[in-house]
């Protein structure tokens, strides 16, 4: 019995080779396409990073993997992997941002405090202990009239307080002590140099010798009607 014989003939390709050319514009026009930029992009990143990102990229393509029972991530999934160590990495940095910002603003604001104690605690040692009226002498010799305004308020609050026309207290306000003028000739007149030592003091307004002599005639009067009274 002879054996089929099943191969199949091969046919050979006997046609003569021709050579192609390319001309120069050509070529320029496959060298701007970006489909034929086979170049690869030089990575300058810290070689710990590519590490550390190449460790979390697969390890969470493991995890998801595990978790979908997928062997292998594709399409945009796998994109979102890739991008996904970026955006942890965004994540972290605004948390510590906003930690800073948080500690920061802490800061201030225990500095700030610590700031209007120590006004306090000055403002109450020189009514109970210094010669004010020195004190206001040494900053017109200074030519600090600013100071000098704030010295007198300091210097009336005590007269008055001497006097018994208010109660002098450290945690007291201004204002607590118009109100205790109320029913008092001294209201309007300490009232008055109250508005000019708040508006001299703490508004910063800058201040002359002129204007100094215009503010002091107000504590002046004040001054005598409470030593006269």
């Amino acid at each position: 019995m002879v054996a089929q014989n099943d191969s199949i003939p091969i046919k050979l390709d006997i046609a003569p080779l021709v050579q192609k050319t390319i001309n120069e514009g050509e070529l320029e026009t496959f060298r701007e396409d970006p489909d034929f930029n086979y170049e690869v992009a030089k990575n300058n990143a810290p070689e710990w990073w590519v590490a550390f990102k190449n460790w979390l990229s697969n390890a969470l393509i493991r995890f998801f993997e595990w978790l979908f029972g997928v062997e292998e991530a594709v399409g945009a999934f796998n994109t979102f992997l890739k991008v996904l160590p970026y955006l942890l990495l965004l994540v972290l940095v605004f948390i510590l941002i906003k930690f800073f910002i948080n500690v920061n603003a802490r800061a201030v604001s225990f500095n700030k405090k610590n700031e209007a104690l120590v006004t306090l605690s000055e403002e109450e040692h020189i009514i109970k202990n210094e010669d004010i009226q020195k004190l206001i002498q040494q900053a017109l010799a200074d030519n600090n009239y600013r100071l000098a305004v704030r010295y007198y308020y300091l210097f009336m609050l005590r007269l008055m307080n001497e006097k018994e026309i208010i109660s002098w207290e450290l945690q007291k306000t201004n204002a607590d002590y118009n109100r205790e003028l109320e029913k008092t000739v001294h209201k309007k007149p300490f009232a008055r140099i109250t508005r000019l030592y708040e508006y001299i003091w703490y508004g910063d307004f800058p201040i002359d010798e002129t204007n100094y002599r215009k503010a002091e005639a107000n504590f002046l009067s004040l001054k005598e009607a409470v030593l006269n009274g």
